[in-house]
């Protein structure tokens, strides 16, 4: 049994559903399963029943249903989850509590139902605003459909409105990206992620890339694309908190802020992660298997791993780093028990030797330089 007595953690639930998966999306995502919609939300229900009593202590700051596409569901499947939630759990009154969804999937009732649940947050695919690019990305909605979405999500009730955009899309050209970024500055949103395009391996991208048929965008486009992206939503009040996140003051995500600090949450649902006494975790992707394990009562991993202090420390840093204010080294070290400008001390002074970090007093963040080669910054900090 865990013991999570008085900790504030982050809980994250997991719908691997779409209507169809996107040309780009490696995540444990799948289209054509209608007929497991209701059996996958028992076994979430379940699995939430199940460890209601090692959290029994905890609270519940931030709440964040990713996938998929949640908003695909009927809501009163996503009633049924979060009314579980709610009565298992001590969530924070008012606490962030964030669904994402599809342009394409939502509904007045879908939304109403939402906030009636306290969900406060909506995280918005919306990639691209070019209808030839959301085409080539293979997402199921318009641009049109995205300003519908956000106009129905405001009539609702939301005022936290993220987001996602990507970058480096092959096709793209940098006229596309400012079109795309002066458009979703021009709404009423709170924060924005802007994802470099990663082709990834078992994608539709993937393969065609090993065929010669996707030619990937230039490293300098696609750096130029983000340097535009910093600058242009910094003089629209759009602050950059960690690599690939903006928001208007006080709207920076608490439930990503929570990981990149190594806080602790749960993950609900197949493929969905936890992080709990220094032991990370995860439930199979196999959707399938996920809902036969939990009808054992004893859900199926594909990871289990407990960190070590070297994977602590590494991991503090790595993660810190990503945020725009840095490690505090100092404080860091004092949590951990390690002189960490004595551990790192050699590491440190290339890096600073190469201006891919600063040293601001005790902080020690990336540089705009180090954010263009972040992983070459990482990898100093695995040992």
């Amino acid at each position: 049994m865990m013991n999570t007595q008085g900790k504030a953690i982050g809980m994250y639930i997991h719908i691997p559903f779409c209507q169809r998966k996107c040309h780009y999306c490696d995540f444990p995502s799948y289209a054509g399963m209608e007929n497991y919609w209701e059996a996958y939300t028992e076994a979430v229900v379940k699995e939430l029943t199940l460890k209601a009593e090692d959290f029994s202590q905890a609270t519940i700051k931030t709440l964040f249903i990713g996938g998929g596409t949640p908003s695909l569901l009927p809501y009163r499947l996503i009633e049924r989850i979060l009314e579980t939630v709610h009565s298992k759990y001590r969530v924070i009154p008012h606490g962030e509590a964030t669904i994402e969804a599809n342009p394409g999937t939502l509904t007045p009732d879908k939304l109403k139902t939402y906030r009636k649940l306290g969900l406060n947050r909506i995280s918005l695919g919306l990639q691209a605003a070019q209808e030839d690019l959301l085409k080539k990305l293979g997402r199921i909605h318009s641009y049109e459909d995205f300003l519908h979405a956000v106009d129905l999500a405001h009539q609702n009730g939301f005022q936290n409105i993220n987001a996602d955009l990507i970058f480096g899309i092959p096709g793209q050209s940098l006229e596309d990206w400012r079109m795309t970024l002066e458009r979703v500055t021009a709404l009423d949103l709170t924060h924005l992620s802007c994802y470099s395009l990663k082709i990834e391996e078992d994608t539709l991208f993937g393969d065609l890339k090993n065929q010669g048929r996707l030619e990937e965008v230039e490293e300098e486009l696609d750096r130029e694309m983000y340097h535009m992206a910093i600058d242009y939503l910094a003089e629209r009040g759009f602050a950059q908190y960690e690599l690939s996140n903006f928001a208007k003051p006080h709207y920076s995500c608490q439930h990503n802020i929570n990981y990149w600090e190594c806080g602790e949450y749960m993950g609900i649902g197949a493929g969905a992660h936890s992080f709990a006494r220094n032991r990370r975790f995860a439930n199979t992707p196999d959707v399938a298997a996920y809902i036969g394990g939990i009808k054992t009562g004893e859900p199926l991993l594909s990871e289990d791993i407990t960190l070590d202090m070297e994977d602590r420390i590494s991991e503090r840093m790595i993660l810190g780093l990503r945020m725009n204010r840095g490690v505090d080294l100092e404080v860091l070290s004092l949590e951990l028990n390690v002189d960490l400008e004595m551990k790192y001390a050699e590491k440190i002074e290339k890096l600073l030797a190469w201006k891919l970090v600063e040293h601001c007093g005790t902080v020690l963040k990336l540089t705009k330089r180090g954010m263009d080669l972040a992983n070459s910054v990482f990898i100093e900090f695995i040992d």
